[in-house]
């Protein structure tokens, strides 16, 4: 087997070979003047599996994870696993108003051109992946996350709204501490009020957990109540640090402890290794678990 490492997940490839104790390789891709991608693997044929590593986000690398499925197809790889830390278009699952695609079907039947087997991380919806016709798994964080933390001084694990709850009981679980989730009530058009839905914050270090940040202002906000509230401390843990907007710079303005997210997406705090974890699902595959 060989792990080969698009431009997107470089360092999270890297570590994975590690972890399963086999060759990598790093494609050699470049843009174009026009910025039309280039990729190359330089190997003369691959014997055996090749895992390929590479986000789907943004449109750029999900292009070039097609031309490497090709690449190594062409090099005679025996089976494909794809690796996709961080799914893009998994949030369009189905077509809302007329006209629209359904966005998460479409990624799926042409990554499923060139592949034997797909593995995710907490994609954004899981029934999107049922669109592939060959075996996926998608994989949680919540409990490498809670491992991160424990003995970090955390006192209570909160979910930004209910549907996160289930991710930080896991997490709240794994640390052996309690956990609840943010109720938000609204008084009038301005005055909206945060809180723990069942548990009280004051004098508590708190760890808000959820699987996406993109602009950040929920969280900032959750954070800024939570303060307010008595809370002794604020941190933040998710698994996608998408960040956009710049949103990194307005947190680094914010009340924050501290702010983690997982490696699936390089940034300056994606320190969250998920390497082990797909290792692992790796292993369970090539002995025929799943």
């Amino acid at each position: 087997m060989i792990v080969i490492g698009g431009s997107a997940s470089m360092d999270l490839a890297k570590e994975l070979a590690g972890d399963l104790g086999c060759d990598y390789i790093q494609a050699a891709t470049t843009r174009f003047p026009d910025g039309e991608c280039y990729t190359r693997i330089d190997l003369e044929r691959i014997d055996g599996d090749a895992v390929i590593v590479q986000n789907t986000y943004p449109d750029g690398n999900l292009v070039e994870m097609f031309l490497l499925q090709d690449a190594v197809r062409r090099l005679g790889a025996e089976r494909i696993t794809l690796v996709i830390p961080y799914f893009g278009y998994a949030r369009q699952d189905r077509v809302f108003k007329p006209g629209e695609p359904e966005s998460a079907k479409v990624m799926c039947q042409h990554l499923d051109m060139n592949c034997e087997r797909v593995i995710t991380v907490d994609i954004h919806k899981e029934g999107v992946l049922d669109y592939f016709r060959c075996p996926h798994r998608d994989l949680k964080a919540a409990p490498i996350i809670g491992e991160y933390f424990t003995g970090k001084g955390i006192d209570m694990v909160l979910s930004p709204d209910i549907g996160a709850a289930g991710r930080a009981k896991i997490v709240g679980q794994t640390m052996g501490l309690p956990y609840d989730r943010l109720e938000k009530t609204r008084f009038s058009g301005t005055e909206v009020k945060i809180k723990p839905a069942t548990m009280d914050c004051k004098g508590k270090k708190v760890l808000i957990i959820d699987d996406m940040i993109s602009t950040g202002g929920t969280i900032i906000a959750a954070s800024q109540a939570l303060k307010e509230a008595g809370a002794a401390g604020v941190s933040v843990a998710c698994t996608h640090g998408v960040f956009a907007s710049n949103a990194l710079e307005r947190f680094a303005g914010s009340t924050l402890d501290s702010l983690l997210c997982c490696n699936t997406l390089t940034n300056a705090v994606s320190h969250i290794s998920v390497a082990h974890l797909i290792a692992d699902a790796i292993r369970d595959a090539q002995a025929g678990k799943w």
